[in-house]
């Protein structure tokens, strides 16, 4: 086994991470003139990370496309949403993130959009409305739409970071060390001054495969500072395990499949913490209830998410429909927290094909190819009936999905998929037809129908994302269709305590000299600027504003 070691500086600069917060961090330094070594565990194919695999959503205020929508948004309005669904309730550990937090809203109403707009990134002219809420104007969701879908979807995001920062390598200011796993950070005198690590097996592997962890070397590279970008625990099922929230959540659920790529997984937190770092807010995560087995996986146990319109029934693994306000799309983590309760790791989606064909987008690039290929032609086909072609291929693939001509058949083939968790015909059936007698009126008591309706009087949802109000028992709009839903894991909310210039700070708050983290293994800022709960399209913008943050502040302070 080789060994590399050099007591001079690689550069200004050591960035452990190739995901968009390192890219970014990168990006920022080179136009400072800095010189950057970009250091990761896996093959070039990996450029930009967990973020290349993302749906490219970002939460933005006050922007053009909502003013176009008719949608009145304030830093006032989406700091009270973000206040409310974060909560926080730490004094300690929560210092930073409110302060993250209320930057980062701030920076969503103003620069985010000019920022990134400079960089050559575009916006579809919708805005999509996520995580409608618990239903009160204190509670946790977005009070209007907010969700900008970028045109090419997350590749594009990483590519306008990706070609400057090629561009930079090109003219000797980045160095990519690919294939080069950290194992340990370089502290000399209280200060971190570069980092050590193993050369893996080279990999050819394809962007998000699994890949090798033969070592077949061993580096030690200097520099004046470390930036940490290397992202969360969501594709290490043991360590989620581990930091679960039972108190808040109850026991981890028994099965759960992986919504990240393996290489996810939050080696770097341990190795930072060890080294001094201060670790916060471990126990909060951001895992989704409506995943379904990818039937093409790319990755081991690849989970897809269904991002669902409004007007499904949801049952639990008993049968019993979920209570209000747990609606599709309106409140994750508690909608998380009551389908554990019921000891089952499994929930249902019972629709019609007039339902899915309207409501029903997968979350990735890979599952929108025509956003992500920005081939308007395509994009067209939405509105012309019929489902997505990547939904489709689920209907006809995808082991979750059972799709019926009557309600006796469809309890059958459910059962067929959870013999160990046979639902009861009638009891399914007494849910079916209690929600249909609310759909013959324009008003109901029925509070999902009630926020199916609200819905459809925002135009763009009524023409693109919901459908018309219909019996979930009307033949003219079958065949019948129930989806299998499980946990899938996805974001680390908690993370590296970092302040505002994204420096690691050590547990008694002083910073950490030479160390910086970005993106979600700082919680996307401070440790955990989501708090408790995520308003959506905040993850990547989390990326780009902590590894923006990150890289200015290195710029201003290096010598």
């Amino acid at each position: 086994m080789s060994s590399t070691s050099d007591t001079r500086e690689a550069a200004d600069v050591i960035v452990v991470g190739a995901g968009l917060a390192g890219l970014v961090a990168t990006y920022e330094l080179t136009r400072a003139g800095r010189r950057v070594l970009v250091v990761d565990q896996e093959n070039e194919s990996n450029l930009g990370g967990q973020a290349f695999w993302s749906l490219g959503g970002l939460f933005l205020v006050g922007s053009p496309e909502q003013r176009r929508m008719g949608i009145r948004d304030s830093v006032e309005l989406a700091w009270s949403d973000w206040s409310a669904s974060a909560g926080f309730d730490r004094e300690r550990e929560d210092r930073w993130p409110r302060q993250w937090a209320r930057a980062y809203v701030e920076f969503a109403a103003g620069e985010k959009r000019r920022y990134l707009h400079g960089l050559g990134l575009r916006l579809t002219p919708t805005v999509g409305w996520a995580e409608r809420g618990a239903g009160t104007a204190t509670g946790h969701g977005n009070s209007v739409p907010r969700f900008h879908l970028t045109w090419g979807t997350g590749p594009e995001v990483v590519r306008v970071f990706e070609e400057p920062v090629r561009a930079a390598a090109a003219r000797g200011l980045v160095d990519f060390r690919h294939r080069h796993r950290v194992d340990g950070l370089l502290v000399e005198g209280g200060a971190v001054v570069g980092v050590r690590g193993s050369v893996l097996a080279p990999s050819a592997e394809p962007r998000g495969a699994a890949s090798g962890r033969e070592a077949v070397g061993e580096f030690e590279l200097r520099a004046q500072a470390v930036v940490v970008t290397s992202g969360g625990i969501g594709g290490d099922q043991a360590m989620i395990r581990r930091n679960w929230p039972v108190e808040r959540m109850g026991p981890p659920p028994e099965s759960m499949i992986t919504g990240v790529p393996a290489h996810v997984d939050g080696r770097m937190l341990r190795i930072t913490e060890d080294a001094g770092g201060s670790l916060v807010n471990r126990d909060r995560m951001w895992h989704y209830t409506e995943g379904i087995r990818n039937w093409d996986p790319v990755w081991p146990d690849h989970a897809i998410r269904i991002i669902p319109g409004p007007s499904s029934l949801w049952l639990d693994a008993t049968g019993r429909r979920l209570p209000a306000p747990l609606f599709p799309g309106h409140d994750t983590l508690a909608t998380l927290r009551h389908i554990l309760a019921t000891g089952h790791a499994h929930s249902w989606f019972v629709l019609t094909r007039s339902i899915v064909e309207k409501e029903f987008a997968l979350s990735g690039s890979e599952q929108n190819p025509d956003i992500t290929g920005k081939d308007l032609r395509m994009v067209l086909n939405r509105v012309r009936g019929g489902a997505p072609g990547p939904v489709q291929a689920f209907l006809d693939h995808g082991e979750d999905f059972v799709v019926r001509r009557s309600l006796r058949e469809l309890v059958d083939g459910m059962n067929a998929l959870t013999p160990d968790a046979p639902l009861d015909y009638a009891r399914v059936e007494a849910e079916v037809e209690a929600r249909d007698r609310g759909v013959g009126n324009p008003y109901s008591k029925d509070l999902q129908l009630m926020a199916v309706r609200n819905a459809r009087t925002y135009w763009p949802d009524k023409i693109t994302r919901v459908a018309r109000p219909h019996r979930l028992l009307d033949p003219a709009h079958g065949p019948l269709i129930a989806v299998r839903l499980h946990v899938l894991t996805r974001k680390t909310l908690g993370g590296l305590e970092t302040d505002l210039d994204s420096r690691v700070l050590r547990p008694d708050g002083s910073p950490f000299d030479g160390l910086y983290a970005a993106g979600e293994v700082a919680g996307f800022g401070g440790g955990g600027m989501h708090g408790y709960n995520a308003l959506e399209g905040t993850f990547l913008g989390g990326c780009v504003f902590s590894g923006r943050a990150a890289g200015r502040a290195l710029a201003r302070s290096l010598a």
